[in-house]
């Protein structure tokens, strides 16, 4: 009998999902995990690859037992949870057809990647301190438009990948600001830390739980100078991208690419130019992995 399980995970103490011979993967966790409980070797097939460090919200993934769970679905979710490492947490197992494959069923996935552009050691974990002094938001998104579509997206693949087609379908791509809980609980106004004491920046912007939860719930190089960053800009962003599939560091090298065409190195019609002829080496540095999410599966 087939299962479908949905976790979520902390990328930050794994090499990524898949496997590795020497490092720590979250597919091993989960396999070592569901065989300790089961009582016998189990195989599990995940939605896709993500690399080191990277995140997952409402990750999607499926397993063959053969016959019923030993436990009542809660009671299996329970004991799951307390054998899985703190870093891994699993929401759901349901039983599904047999032909429900985790990876080839899926229709869309979903990727979120954060940026803080001042220095705060709250999101630090889970977002990337991009403190470029200037950049165009406006043109970020302009940029994204060229994204959209049936494209060879090569141009932000890993070299040495093993892909039959870099071919790509993108639904959706945008940059937007948001508000992280910490300043909403804490009721600044500013939507940022305040780099004064008592004279926080203005600014408020959207609730913090819109960024993953409205769904259900390195390369990089690290910019630190946040604090020249004009008061008037929101400190805190996100990059949204939908498609039906995505490349091995794709999300990350397209961020990265956008970054140069915000900091006015690019036009926002040299995406379009790297998508129709460009390589990886004529593409934006790939941005550190810990800032990025895979939030969103559909089937």
């Amino acid at each position: 009998m087939r299962y479908s399980i949905c976790i979520s995970y902390n990328g930050a103490e794994f090499c990524g999902w898949q496997i590795q011979p020497s490092a720590p993967s979250v597919q091993a966790a989960l396999e070592q995990a569901l065989s300790r409980l089961l009582g016998g070797p189990v195989a599990v097939t995940g939605a896709g690859r993500t690399d080191t460090a990277v995140n997952a919200v409402n990750y999607v993934a499926h397993f063959d037992w053969g016959g019923s769970l030993p436990f009542e679905t809660a009671d299996f979710i329970y004991k799951l949870n307390a054998i899985l490492p703190r870093s891994v947490v699993v929401h759901e197992v349901l039983p599904v057809a047999d032909d429900f494959h985790a990876r080839f069923s899926a229709r869309r996935r979903e990727y979120t990647y954060f940026i803080h552009r001042q220095k705060d050691p709250f999101v630090a974990p889970w977002s990337w301190q991009c403190g470029y002094p200037e950049l165009d938001f406006d043109a970020m998104n302009a940029a994204c438009q060229y994204l959209l579509g049936t494209h060879d997206f090569s141009c932000f693949e890993k070299t040495g990948t093993d892909n039959k087609t870099s071919i790509c379908t993108v639904f959706d791509a945008f940059w937007k600001p948001y508000t992280p809980s910490h300043i909403q609980v804490m009721g600044s106004e500013a939507g940022t830390l305040s780099q004064t004491p008592g004279h926080p920046r203005p600014g408020k912007r959207e609730g913090p739980k819109a960024v993953l939860e409205e769904h259900a719930h390195g390369r990089g190089r690290e910019a630190t100078v946040g604090d020249s960053v004009p008061a008037s800009e929101p400190s805190y962003w996100y990059f949204r991208i939908a498609a039906d599939r995505f490349l091995r560091n794709m999300v990350r090298a397209t961020v990265g690419s956008l970054i140069e065409v915000g900091r006015g190195k690019h036009r926002p019609e040299w995406i379009a130019e790297l998508i129709e002829s460009g390589t990886r080496g004529d593409a934006g540095e790939s941005v550190p992995g810990n800032a990025l999410f895979l939030n969103k599966v559909q089937y």
